[in-house]
């Protein structure tokens, strides 16, 4: 009996040692400063833009896929805007089914739909040119990148214009109003981002 006692605690012993230098090997592979570094590059540059907290607080879940890359940060902005705007287009066609809205509150409803949908093309274009970017043509393309983003921007300012007034007020335009501002948050800042890569091209990885 007191040698299984020995035996186990022996064997528990050895399960504690492997577990810290399990640690250990984990830590000195991913050192914790590496991540607190790319938080504070995403931090940096999140103070650019318009919507600094949106703008941290959308990125820093993805700092270790960031790094300290600007053409990965402004990537997974796209993408997180894209991600929105395709959630808020799908959300806008469930209410845009439902029965009794207002001809105004329909209306409007519809032009958003369309709108964002636009939003939503000109983001993939986005996403689709930075896959192209190279030195040689980096200028080109990411003049192309504003653009397609610039006018994804103004689609969704389309759209909150068309829920401005008295006479869309109610569920509708309280749910779709407040989505849509925050992809045109998310947009604006993706464009802030893009313009701060596009003014160097030393910063290509």
């Amino acid at each position: 009996m007191e040698g299984s006692s020995i035996r186990f605690h022996g064997l528990a012993i050895l399960l504690i040692i492997l577990q810290f230098s399990t640690y250990i090997a984990l830590s000195l592979t991913y050192p914790p400063f590496r991540n607190q570094r790319n938080i504070e590059y995403i931090k940096t540059s999140c103070s650019t833009t318009a919507y600094p907290r949106l703008c941290y607080r959308s990125l820093s879940i993805y700092a270790s896929k960031i790094n300290t890359s600007p053409r990965l940060l402004i990537h997974t902005a796209l993408n997180v805007t894209l991600k929105a705007s395709k959630s808020t287009s799908r959300l806008m066609i469930k209410i845009s089914r439902i029965h009794g809205l207002r001809p105004r509150v329909a209306a409007a409803m519809a032009d958003c739909i369309e709108v964002i949908g636009d939003s939503v093309d000109e983001l993939q274009q986005s996403i689709g040119e930075l896959g192209h970017i190279s030195r040689s043509n980096f200028s080109l393309t990411m003049s192309d990148v504003q653009t397609w983003v610039s006018a994804a921007l103004t689609d969704e300012d389309t759209c909150m214009e068309g829920f401005a007034g008295n006479a869309t007020n109610g569920y509708a335009k309280t749910m779709v109003r407040k989505r849509i501002v925050r992809i045109a948050h998310l947009t604006s800042n993706a464009l802030a981002l893009i313009s701060n890569y596009a003014s160097t091209q030393s910063n290509l990885p």
